[in-house]
């Protein structure tokens, strides 16, 4: 993971953002945010065969938006969390964006005010 104030890579960029951009991922992450899950409760939750939820639980732990981890007491079973740092990493690069765009308009403001001042006088 990257450690914080780190730009995410593009292709990390846009292995998240890809990842993101189906519904049924983000119901995935949705669903996730109650807490860690069985693949097989998820996919009931999201009314979606086993194998179809099987397909989108590995394109986001490529992405590193959940993880997979084993229980103690049954080895056989996998629970699926949500990895926090990937989504943070997300959120510090859509903060970039947002101040770019809050400074870009703010000089835009600027200068339209500018420029409106100048036709009054």
């Amino acid at each position: 993971m990257l450690t914080p104030g780190t730009p995410l890579p593009p292709a990390t960029l846009d292995a998240t953002i890809a990842a993101l951009a189906d519904p049924a991922r983000r119901q995935v992450v949705d669903l996730l945010k109650a807490g860690p899950r069985r693949a097989g409760e998820i996919a009931e939750e999201a009314g979606m065969s086993g194998p179809a939820m099987s397909r989108h639980l590995r394109q986001l732990r490529r992405a590193h938006l959940i993880v997979e981890e084993r229980v103690e007491e049954d080895a056989r079973v996998k629970l699926y969390r949500l990895a926090p740092e990937r989504f943070e990493e997300l959120q510090g690069w859509l903060e970039e964006v947002r101040a770019f765009w809050t400074g870009s308009l703010g000089a835009l403001k600027a200068h339209a005010e500018t420029k409106a001042g100048k036709r009054r006088k």
